[in-house]
C-alpha cells in the first residue's frame, strides 16, 4: 500500500456556516464550496490548505454519522484522510495484516472519490479514512 499524503482532517461541526467563518476570516483559506452526500447524511465544505484540505462535515440527519459523533465527543476532529494511489489494493492489504474495516470495498465520497474507512477499534481509536481521488 502506498500512501500519497494526507487527503484532508474531517472536522464534525453543527453548522458548517456558523464554523467555517474561523477557517475563513481568521486562518484565510479559501471556501471551495459544499457538497451534499445523501448516502453519508452529510453536507460536507472543503478548505485548501497547501496539498491537503480540512473537511467540516454537517449531518443532514438526526442519525447520521456525523450527528451521532457529536452527540458522543462533541465537535472536533471526527477522522483523518489519507490518499492512496489503489484504495481497492490498500483495503485487500489492511485485511490480510488483521485491520478491522468498516468498509470491505470503496463507495463514493465528496467530490466523486473513493472512500473506505477503517474501524477505530484497530486503529488506537482513531477514525481513518483512505481516499482515492482520479486526475489529483
Amino acid at each position: 500500500m502506498k500512501v500519497l499524503k494526507i487527503d484532508h482532517l474531517g472536522i464534525a461541526v453543527n453548522s458548517i456556516e456558523a464554523g467555517k467563518g474561523f477557517w475563513t476570516d481568521v486562518l484565510g483559506l479559501k471556501f471551495e464550496g459544499s457538497e451534499t452526500v445523501a448516502e453519508q447524511k452529510v453536507t460536507t465544505a472543503f478548505f485548501p490548505v497547501g496539498e491537503s484540505e480540512v473537511e467540516l462535515l454537517e449531518s443532514t440527519a438526526p442519525d447520521g454519522p456525523v450527528a451521532k459523533y457529536i452527540e458522543k465527543k462533541g465537535e472536533g476532529i471526527q477522522h483523518i484522510a489519507f490518499r492512496v494511489e489503489n484504495i481497492e489494493g490498500a483495503l485487500t492489504e489492511l485485511k490480510e495484516k488483521g485491520v478491522r474495516l468498516i468498509d470491505e470495498k470503496p463507495r463514493t465520497g465528496a467530490g466523486g472519490a473513493k472512500i473506505a474507512f477503517l474501524h477505530p477499534k484497530s486503529t488506537n481509536g482513531i477514525l481513518v479514512e483512505l481516499c482515492e481521488r482520479s486526475g489529483k
